[in-house]
């Protein structure tokens, strides 16, 4: 009785660790389900297209990303953590301001699409980026309806949509590579994927619609917060993608597809660690603040332990299995991917430990120091990862990346430390695990 009576709580409640516990849940469920959503629709695409096809949309989605993070104002956080992120205005002038930046995103891709061609020597780039690039205008277009929902962590229905898009979109895909054969199947189906999602949201999310608008106070406060996450989000590029653009530049792009397979199933517990914490973690810090009594940052430390465990568990599972995995899955074309996914997954470990601290800054609105830690993250990754790539190939590439993880450690409790969110023992003790997880497997 007494564990029914908690689990009715934990599915009910309104406290911290009940919409905590649900929440999360509900984001693992939504990203686990897209996930697994493309690793069907990957395994089938594997057979119908060739590997130098995902090596080619690898490199056009390291661009898109990257000409969305150097664009990128924290329109996302700075909704979650203002004081003002239910007000209509403020989020109309947020909703406007992230359609002009869409705009211009498509345009970067237009002019960036030559120069990237001739730079990696794959001359298709140059129709493929800026139709590819229609996707940015389009998600410009996104209601900020998913911004509620997360800021109030009741994502039910934002799960639903999620789910939905992913398998429409997937099914479309998987139908064109079927009648096309090429790269062009994956770019028309990022395209209608994106389209599907926005309708989706707007017809089938709670709340008021967003319409064109401009409010002086609402678009200071919002460059006042994102001033900071611009420049975050550019170094913060380089960690996201600085692996694909280095390995672009020494692999064929069948190699490269290859190790975007591998990156694909052994990077989803740090995807999903990202994905939840990213969702949780601000909500949670901000009424944390409101209310630091040793009782709530208790309540703090258990679901950050609980979800770090989940992850390690997934990423031990990865790195123990990821060469069965892929011998199961995929075909001899694909079968190099097995050891990389084991080698991928270890790597991984460092940056999974520390991953919600320097979303405390932002909860505080110090976009400041959590661009600092980003900034001295990503110069460590960048010249580890490219170091070891030229010294060892992928195998020391990915050991200069976990080098650089425990390298910027420092900076991180720096950061978590004038947040009051330190915790040295759940670190300490999960480091210990990924360090006798490394030495079993590579010893």
């Amino acid at each position: 009785m007494i564990t029914r009576a908690r689990i009715g709580l934990l599915m009910t409640g309104q406290g911290l660790v009940h919409r905590a516990f649900r929440g999360s849940a509900l984001t693992m469920l939504s990203f686990g389900g897209i996930q697994g959503i493309r690793l069907v629709s990957n395994l089938i695409l594997t057979r119908l297209l060739f590997p130098e096809v995902f090596g080619l949309m690898t490199l056009i989605m390291v661009i898109i990303q990257g000409l969305n993070n150097f664009s990128d104002v924290g329109i996302t956080p700075a909704i979650l953590q203002s004081k003002r992120g239910d007000d209509r205005t403020f989020l109309d002038t947020a909703f406007t301001m992230q359609a002009i930046r869409g705009v211009f995103l498509w345009l970067g891709c237009c002019v960036l699409a030559y120069p990237a061609a001739h730079f990696y020597d794959v001359p298709e780039m140059m129709w493929f980026l800026p139709v590819a690039g229609i996707t940015a205008m389009i998600f410009g277009l996104l209601p900020t309806k998913v911004e509620t929902a997360n800021r109030h962590m009741r994502i039910g229905r934002l799960t639903l949509v999620e789910l939905a898009t992913a398998a429409i979109t997937t099914a479309i895909t998987i139908a064109l590579a079927a009648i096309l054969g090429s790269a062009w199947a994956l770019v028309i189906g990022l395209i209608l994927g994106a389209l599907i999602k926005v309708a989706m949201v707007h017809r089938l999310m709670p709340g008021p619609a967003n319409s064109f608008r401009w409010d002086r106070d609402s678009a200071a406060e919002l460059i006042r917060f994102g001033k900071w996450i611009m420049p975050s989000t550019i170094v913060g590029f380089v960690i996201s993608q600085g692996d694909k653009a280095v390995l672009a530049r020494l692999l064929t792009l069948t190699q490269l597809g290859i190790y975007n397979i591998a990156f694909f199933l052994a990077s989803f517990p740090l995807m999903l660690g990202t994905a939840v914490i990213s969702r949780m973690m601000i909500p949670i810090y901000r009424s944390a603040a409101e209310d630091p009594s040793p009782a709530q940052m208790h309540r703090v430390r258990v679901v950050r332990v609980a979800l770090t465990g989940i992850f390690m568990l997934l990423l031990t599972a990865l790195a123990v299995f990821g060469h069965d995995i892929v011998t199961a899955l995929y075909d001899d074309r694909y079968r190099e991917a097995g050891s990389l996914v084991t080698l991928i997954a270890l790597a991984s470990i460092p940056a999974l430990i520390g991953l919600s601290y320097d979303q405390a800054a932002l909860a505080r609105g110090d976009t400041r120091g959590f661009f600092w830690v980003t900034l001295v993250r990503a110069v460590l990754f960048l010249t580890l990862f490219t170091v070891g790539a030229l010294q060892a190939g992928i195998p020391g590439a990915l050991a200069g990346q976990a080098l650089a993880a425990v390298l910027s450690y420092p900076m991180l409790v720096r950061l978590a430390r004038r947040h009051g969110v330190w915790d040295g023992w759940h670190d300490l003790g999960y480091g210990i695990l990924g360090l006798a997880l490394a030495a079993l497997l590579l010893g």
